[in-house]
């Protein structure tokens, strides 16, 4: 069934190159992961029942098949606490190119994560998992395995962390079930290995892990160039 749902929609993005992020996310979901409460909203008027509906605080990002990187283009607004607010995030993004809807979602705290995945020319699926954030760039903190990763490989990974020691609350901080990031991995592994044939890397960053769960907040889905 999963396997269905994710030929479906990566099809129909093949044009494109990447997936959005309400699909990536719909996928993410069904294949086990956590992800926010969120909805789409391609009408002013919907603003106040998606507030009510999810409640603040809320996080909105442009849905645009022409823009990838949101951020570069002031297509995310965090830390809505209005509808004003939303409403303004929403009458800016409509102004951006090939702007479709706005994504609203919940707003999640944890300790920001990075997994994900791409398909190597030689050794086929390779998940990754590190400090994430805006700093990932510049730390480069990650570990590497190749798909399906079970438990010990999980445990192994983030034992390979040079910052792993966040994980364990670290100075007062977010302590991560380490459980749950296990299942968190395992079943991204699993959907890295049903859609292998069809992708060539995904993103998540950041994943927000707290002593409770690990939430998806950010996810880009990479396809092969469409051959002319």
């Amino acid at each position: 069934m999963l396997n269905n749902q994710i030929k479906t929609v990566l099809e129909a993005s093949r044009a494109r190159g990447w997936v959005t992020e309400p699909d990536a996310k719909h996928l993410l979901s069904a294949a086990g992961l956590t992800v926010p409460r969120f909805t789409t909203v391609t009408d002013p008027g919907e603003i106040e029942s998606v507030a009510a509906g999810i409640g603040f605080p809320l996080a909105a990002k442009i849905v645009s098949g022409r823009i990838l990187h949101k951020s570069d283009h002031g297509g995310v607004k965090t830390g809505i606490t209005t509808k004003n607010e939303l409403a303004a995030a929403f009458e800016r993004f409509s102004r951006l190119d090939g702007f479709e809807a706005m994504l609203v979602e919940e707003m999640v705290a944890g300790l920001e994560l990075i997994i994900g995945a791409k398909i190597d020319e030689q050794f086929g699926p390779v998940v990754l998992l590190g400090i994430g954030g805006t700093g990932v760039e510049i730390y480069q903190d990650v570990s590497l395995r190749m798909a399906p990763v079970g438990p010990d490989d999980v445990a192994s990974m983030i034992k390979g962390l040079k910052a792993g020691r966040l994980l364990s609350g670290y100075r007062g901080g977010v302590v991560v079930d380490a459980d749950e990031l296990t299942r968190t991995m395992i079943c991204f592994s699993e959907f890295v290995m049903a859609s292998a044939e069809m992708i060539v890397s995904i993103d998540l960053n950041p994943v927000m892990c707290s002593a409770e769960k690990c939430v998806v907040a950010d996810a880009r889905i990479m396809l092969p160039e469409v051959e002319e």
